[in-house]
């Protein structure tokens, strides 16, 4: 049985999420606020503290219901200027010292606090990127690719929890005696997000598959280096709290790149939805085919290959299975 939550997202009756979703679009009065509006204003939020406060408050609205419509139905909107357009790039702070990614200075091993400082402000640096990206993705795509109400609140819970991490690591940060912005900092993640800026398909494998669950294979070894340097607090924080909450962010997009391939499948060959009825046949053609579209939109838009060792284990948690990243780290 399929029910409707209050932020209008579908789940079966033992709260399993489905794609089948109610529409994600209303007729509204032009000051009713959606969600891209709400999700808008985190990206024009320069202050990275406020920038947290204010997706935390966004998307408790979204998820309570006091948000209820994700954006304004086309025929809606006057013209363009009424459709809220993401920022080439989000406002950002100035107080961070940005340098190429090549000229960044070694972490350390967190051997000693300087050590431990800094990795921890590079972490405090990725979670106010993925803050940006997971709203990014909300604003840039979701109306321009009729996406499914579900797909806005799955972005959104990855958004809060991101932005909850970078609040949680920036706390950590002080109490190790330093701060955000003590340290020099690049921002290739968001290099990444332009190139993948005009495809959806692309911003899903990119960001949400190949970085997400590369995050998911360098976290135990920084576990580690942290309880070897003494840091217990810090090592618990990203064990107990960051890492099994970003496996769901990987399986958020493993979850929609799927959907994609399939509703492109449907639109091409006139098939129904796949769902569990269909054939087992049918299930794994779609599945192979969503596999080889991963393999040319990675191909396509990162350059190099995928680096072992993989966490395979965390990996396949998260829908992110061998045949999906294996052959993108063989040159062919």
């Amino acid at each position: 049985m399929t029910i409707v939550n209050a932020a209008g997202a579908a789940s079966d009756s033992n709260g399993d999420s489905t794609t089948s979703i109610s529409s994600s679009a209303a007729q509204l009065p032009s000051t009713t606020v959606t969600l891209v509006d709400a999700a808008l204003e985190v990206l024009l939020e320069a202050d990275p503290f406020e920038k947290a406060r204010i997706g935390e408050e966004v998307a408790s609205r979204w998820l309570n219901g006091d948000i209820s419509v994700a954006y304004r139905n086309r025929s809606t909107i006057a013209n363009t200027c009424d459709h809220p357009l993401p920022p080439d790039r989000p406002a950002r702070s100035d107080n961070i010292d940005l340098v190429p990614s090549n000229l960044m200075h070694k972490l350390g091993k967190g051997g000693s606090i300087h050590s431990r400082q800094s990795m921890v402000h590079s972490l405090v640096h990725i979670e106010s990127w993925v803050v940006d990206l997971s709203w990014d993705i909300i604003v840039r795509f979701g109306r321009t690719e009729s996406m499914p109400n579900e797909f806005f609140t799955d972005f959104v819970r990855v958004a809060q929890d991101e932005g909850r991490h970078f609040t949680l690591l920036a706390t950590r940060l002080r109490e190790l005696g330093s701060f955000y912005g003590a340290f020099p900092a690049h921002d290739g993640l968001w290099d990444s997000a332009m190139d993948t800026s005009n495809s959806l398909l692309a911003r899903l494998a990119i960001e949400h598959c190949v970085h997400e669950a590369r995050g998911l294979d360098v976290l135990p070894t920084t576990i580690s280096r942290f309880r070897s340097g003494g840091d217990e607090e810090t090592a618990n924080l990203l064990e107990k709290v960051i890492y099994p909450e970003e496996i769901t962010h990987c399986a958020a997009g493993v979850k929609w790149f799927s959907y994609l391939c399939n509703r492109q499948r449907q639109a091409e060959i006139g098939e129904p939805p796949i769902d569990s009825s269909s054939s087992s046949s049918t299930l794994l053609d779609a599945a192979a085919g969503t596999i080889q579209t991963f393999h040319s939109t990675v191909r396509e838009h990162f350059r190099g290959l995928l680096k072992p060792p993989f966490n395979k284990q965390a990996r396949d948690v998260a829908g992110f299975h061998p045949d999906w990243y294996e052959p993108l780290a063989i040159k062919h």
